[in-house]
C-alpha cells in the first residue's frame, strides 16, 4: 500500500508543550477515558444487567473477560496490519468501531447480541491503546515523555472517577441501556474531536521498515520487553482477580450499597487521579521506585479487604466502613497509577519501534484482564469472597518481588545510557 507522507508531522516530536499539545493531549485523554468507560460498563452495571438478562452475576464477568481475550488475540496482528497508516487514521478507526459497537451493545435485546457487541468494541481496544500513548509522546519533546503518557492516562482514571460510577447511577436509576447509549454518543463526539484536532502523525518509515524486520525476524527476540509482559500479565491478573467484583466487594464485605456505593467508586477513581498526578514527574526520574511503592500500597488494600471478608461482619459497624473505604481508595490510587508506569517502561525498552513495543505490552495487558476476570468470577462461585480477593493479593506481591529483582528494565533514560 503506497503511503502519502505529509512534511508537516517531522518535526512533531520537538514541539514544546504548549497550550495547542494540551489540548490535544485532552483529546486523547478523553479517547481513553470514553473507551475505558465502555470496557469496564459490565463491572458498574453488573446487579442490572444480571437482573434485566436473567443471567448470574459471574456470566456478567464473563463480557469483562470475553472483550480481553479478543482484544489481546487481535492488538499485535492489527498493529502490524497498520503499521504504515497515520496515527490519527488508526486512532479514528478505533473510535468510529467503539461508537457503533456500543450502540449495537444498548440495543442489544439479549445477552448473546450484548456479547457481540462488546468483542466488536474489543477488536480494536487494544489497536487504540497500542497508538494512544505513543501519539502523545510525539506531541513532547522527550524529556516529558513520561509526563505525556500520564497525561493520556489521565483519561483512564477519569473513567474510574467518573465513567464507572456513572454507570453504575445510571444502570441503577433508569437501566443499563441508557447509560450504555451515553458512552456510544460521547464515543461518537470524541471520534469528531480526533478528526479536527489531532494532527495527522505519519508512519516514521524507519520504524515501519525496521518493525517489518522484526516480524519476520524472531531469533532476537527483546528480552526485557518480553520480562514487563510477563509482568504486566501477573500484576493484571491480581487486580481484575478482584476489580471485576468490586461492586460486590464494596456491597457485601464493607456493606455499602445504593448511591453510597456509587460514591466509594468515586473515591477510588479520584484517589487514582490525584496518584497519577503526583507520581508522574517520579515516574520520569525514578521509575522502578516508583513501581514498587505503587505495588506494595496496592498489596496492603487487597490485604486490609481480605482481612475484612475473612473476620468482618458486612455492614458491622463504623470499624469495617472505615478501614473498607480506605482499602478501596488506596486501592484505585495505587493500581490506577501502574499503568502509565508499565507502559513508559515498555516505550523505553524498545524505543526503536515504541508502537510494536506497546501494542505487545497492551496483549499482555488484555490477557491479564482476561485471566483475572475468569479466576475471579471461578473464585468467586466456589470459593466466595474471602478467597477471591486474598489471591488476588498473593499476586500482587509476586509481581512487586518480580519487579524488585528485575535489572535494567525500569531503569530512567538517562540510567541507561550512562549503563
Amino acid at each position: 500500500m503506497a503511503q502519502k507522507m505529509i512534511p508537516t508531522a517531522a518535526p512533531t516530536a520537538a514541539r514544546p508543550w504548549t497550550p495547542r499539545v494540551a489540548v490535544q493531549l485532552t483529546v486523547l485523554a478523553a479517547a481513553a477515558f470514553i473507551y475505558v468507560t465502555a470496557e469496564l460498563a459490565p463491572v458498574g452495571a453488573l446487579p442490572a444487567l444480571a437482573g434485566d438478562l436473567q443471567v448470574s452475576e459471574a456470566m456478567v464477568g464473563t463480557l469483562v473477560a470475553g472483550y480481553a481475550l479478543v482484544a489481546a488475540v487481535m492488538t499485535v496482528p492489527l498493529v502490524r496490519l497498520t503499521a504504515h497508516w497515520s496515527r490519527r487514521r488508526v486512532l479514528l478507526l478505533t473510535l468510529t468501531t467503539l461508537t457503533v459497537a456500543q450502540t449495537v451493545s444498548a440495543l442489544a435485546p439479549d445477552f448473546l447480541v450484548l456479547g457481540a457487541g462488546r468483542i466488536s468494541s474489543a477488536l480494536t481496544h487494544g489497536l487504540m491503546w497500542s497508538v494512544i500513548a505513543p501519539i502523545g509522546v510525539r506531541l513532547v519533546p522527550p524529556s516529558h515523555a513520561g509526563r505525556a503518557t500520564t497525561a493520556v492516562y489521565v483519561g483512564s482514571a477519569l473513567a474510574l472517577v467518573v465513567g464507572s460510577p456513572l454507570t453504575a447511577a445510571m444502570s441503577q436509576l433508569w437501566g443499563w441501556r441508557p447509560a450504555f447509549a451515553v458512552i456510544a454518543l460521547a464515543a461518537a463526539a470524541v471520534t469528531v474531536a480526533a478528526r479536527l484536532l489531532i494532527p495527522v502523525l505519519p508512519a516514521e518509515p524507519g520504524r515501519v521498515s525496521a518493525a517489518g524486520r522484526r516480524w519476520s525476524n524472531r531469533r532476537r527476540p527483546n528480552r526485557r520487553l518480553h520480562t514487563l509482559c510477563g509482568l504486566t500479565v501477573v500484576g493484571v491478573t491480581a487486580h481484575f482477580i478482584a476489580y471485576t467484583f468490586i461492586v460486590v466487594i464494596i456491597r457485601d464485605v464493607i456493606g455499602v450499597s445504593g448511591a453510597r456505593l456509587a460514591w466509594l467508586l468515586v473515591a477510588y477513581g479520584v484517589a487514582g487521579l490525584a496518584a497519577m498526578a503526583l507520581l508522574a514527574r517520579p515516574l520520569d526520574r525514578r521509575p522502578k521506585p516508583t513501581m514498587l511503592a505503587a505495588l506494595t500500597g496496592m498489596s496492603a488494600a487487597l490485604l486490609v479487604l481480605t482481612g475484612l471478608a475473612t473476620w468482618a461482619a458486612p455492614g458491622g459497624g463504623a470499624a469495617v466502613l472505615l478501614f473498607g473505604a480506605v482499602a478501596i481508595t488506596l486501592w484505585g490510587a495505587m493500581a490506577t497509577a501502574l499503568p502509565p508506569m508499565l507502559q513508559s517502561a515498555a516505550m523505553r525498552v524498545a524505543p526503536e519501534d515504541s508502537d510494536a513495543a506497546s501494542g505487545l505490552y497492551v496483549a499482555a495487558f488484555q490477557a491479564g484482564i482476561m485471566a483475572g476476570s475468569l479466576a475471579g468470577g471461578f473464585l468467586y462461585d466456589t470459593a466466595g469472597i474471602a478467597v477471591m480477593v486474598g489471591i488476588s493479593a498473593l499476586l500482587v506481591v509476586g509481581a512487586s518481588a518480580g519487579v524488585a529483582a528485575s535489572r535494567g528494565l525500569f531503569d530512567a533514560p538517562n540510567q541507561r545510557r550512562q549503563g
